[in-house]
């Protein structure tokens, strides 16, 4: 009987819907949706913006930031959602208490609330991750850390982002797999450890994970 772990690589992609509720033109009425909307509906504004294919924004990672700065002109409280790292909570509940707290600490400090234009309101979405097998198994680290520069992004994007959300132990499925081998590969689970993956695109953490790969083997690895 085979007992050795087997890793299967995934491909993704999202499906997108309206979260059910009014769109916000301002920061007040954003400020009221985001106390009440589905928790999916922050996780899809803050962490699934990254695989989106028509989301390119190199200055904000989170797409009220981005609707703050764009159509509010509202550059310090774009600022101070756009350093924010969902990662960094224990749970969304969490984070939706810390952007209610800095909403409202700006709401407190403007004499004058400014308003998107009509057709530029907020449109709160939530999706739903479709998970495909892509037919590919790994029966070793030394195979994975061989594949890992030549995934997809969706495959990236689900094995190491989406993985922090799904794991018990809230980790990457790279270090997962990797655990249930001896502690040789504990340096790599280290190294993957100290990606800061949330402020990186797919591109740049594929970079990462192969600089991480080649800190360990000591050597350049093809791809990326």
């Amino acid at each position: 009987m085979n007992d050795k772990p087997v890793f299967s690589i995934k491909d993704c992609a999202l499906i997108t819907r309206m979260a059910g509720l009014d769109s916000a033109l301002n920061i007040r009425e954003m400020r009221e949706r985001v106390a009440v909307c589905p928790i999916e509906c922050l996780y899809h504004h803050f962490c699934e913006t990254v695989i989106r294919p028509t989301f390119d924004d190199p200055e904000f990672r989170n797409d009220f930031s981005i609707w703050c700065s764009t159509n509010l002109g509202e550059k310090k409280l774009a600022e101070q959602l756009g350093i924010l790292n969902p990662y960094d909570f224990n749970n969304l509940e969490e984070l939706r208490a810390k952007m209610m707290e800095i909403i409202d600490e700006r709401l407190s400090e403007l004499y004058y609330i400014p308003s998107a234009q009509i057709g530029e309101d907020f449109q709160f979405m939530r999706a739903v991750t479709v998970v495909f097998d892509t037919g590919k198994q790994i029966h070793s680290p030394d195979d994975l850390i061989r594949h890992i520069p030549f995934m997809s992004d969706s495959s990236l994007y689900y094995h190491f982002v989406e993985a922090h959300r799904r794991t018990p132990e809230s980790t990457d499925d790279f270090t997962v797999f990797l655990k249930d081998f001896n502690h040789e590969y504990q340096p790599l689970i280290e190294e993957f450890a100290r990606i800061d993956f949330y402020f990186l695109n797919l591109h740049e953490l594929r970079l990462a994970l192969k600089k991480a790969i080649e800190s360990i083997v000591g050597a350049e690895v093809p791809g990326a």
